[in-house]
Order: structure tokens, then sequence, then C-alpha cells
């Protein structure tokens, strides 16, 4: 790992713990195993850091691709689900403290909503295949149906270990539900593993 790549991951890991005012570029550099220094060499500042930190880890972001030929709803929205449900939770501490200082850095939430923008029109994208190959009805709004799905996932990923009432089930139930109850709002069969044909004659 080279010295800039190391500071971008140092300050990614300082910024989750303590936010803005307690990643110093001290602690930074401490944790990437250089001076201050070197640092500065690298970046102007540390709010330059933090931005180009957090643009780096939203590229990195993984864009999961669902099936171009959708045959088994259930399954491949599962599968889906659960992976972007594990990777919110992975970095939800990240997550909180972007969002928790978005009136002072307003700027840092730009990388991280446009990567959730690109994952949001994958999902709608798939809603449409369904809706193409009538698997799901054909009056659904699937913008509408992908920011259930991803706003349910968020809430339960950011909530859970806050909020844990909320949440008796294991993750992995968890999303289950949510997409049992996600295609079943879509006109699809949750209780199968391919979904019923919905016609499309009135």
């Amino acid at each position: 790992m080279d010295v800039r790549e190391a500071l971008l991951k140092a300050a990614i890991k300082a910024f989750s713990e303590a936010g803005m005012r307690g990643a110093t570029t001290r602690r930074i550099a401490q944790e990437a195993g250089v001076n201050e220094v070197t640092l500065y060499r690298h970046f102007r500042s540390k709010d330059d850091l933090i931005d180009a930190a957090l643009q780096h880890f939203a590229r990195q972001a993984q864009l999961r691709e669902l099936p171009a030929d959708p045959t088994d709803p259930r399954a491949e929205l599962i599968e889906w689900s659960r992976a972007q449900h594990r990777d919110l939770h992975r970095v939800r501490s990240l997550i909180r403290k972007t969002m928790g200082e978005y009136e002072e850095h307003p700027g840092h939430c730009v990388h991280g909503l446009q990567a959730s923008t690109r994952i949001a029109q994958e999902l709608a994208d798939y809603f449409r295949r369904l809706k193409r190959k009538g698997l799901a009805s054909p009056d659904v709004d699937e913008r509408a149906a992908a920011n259930m799905l991803l706003g349910t996932i968020f809430a339960d990923a950011l909530g859970r270990d806050t909020m844990p009432e909320r949440y008796p089930y294991s993750m992995r139930d968890a999303v289950e539900k949510y997409v049992h109850l996600l295609l079943g709002a879509i006109g699809a069969r949750p209780d199968t593993h391919v979904a019923v044909r919905v016609s499309s004659e009135k």
C-alpha cells in the first residue's frame, strides 16, 4: 500500500471514530504510520484529505448488478439486498458521522450520495425488467419501489445497534421479510421461488 492510500484509509477510520474535529492530522498521520510533514506533502489541508478519502471510499463502493434477465425475483433480490445490507452495516459509523456533520460540511455527503444514486438506479432498472417480463404489476413505479426497499435496508443497517428493540429478528431474516413485503407490493408472488406472471389484462 502506498503512502497516499494509507493516508486515505487512515482518514476514513479517524473520521468514522471521531468526526471532523476529532480526526486531527496528527491522529491520521499516526494511523497511517507517517509524520504530519508527509501528510501535507500529499494534501494541502485536513479538509482536502477527508474529502479525498470520502471520494475514494465512494468509488470503491461495489455496484452489485442484478440479473439482466430475471428468472427468480425472490432469490435474486434477497441475495442482492443482503449484500447491500452488509455493506451499509459495515460502514454505519462513517455514514452517521457524515450525516451528523452535514450542516457544517455538506460537501462530504456528495460522494456518498453519488454512490447511492447508482445503486438506486440499478435496482429501479431491475424492477423495470420485471415489469417487461410480466413478473411485476405493469403500473408499478419502479423508482418508488427501489426507494422503499433501499430505505428500509438503510434504516435497518444504521438503526439495528442503536434501536435493537425495533429489530427482534436477525439481519438475515430481516432482509427476507423486507423482500417478501416488497414483492407483494409490486404484484409479484413472494411465497414462490419464481414470481407468477402478472396479467396486464383487465
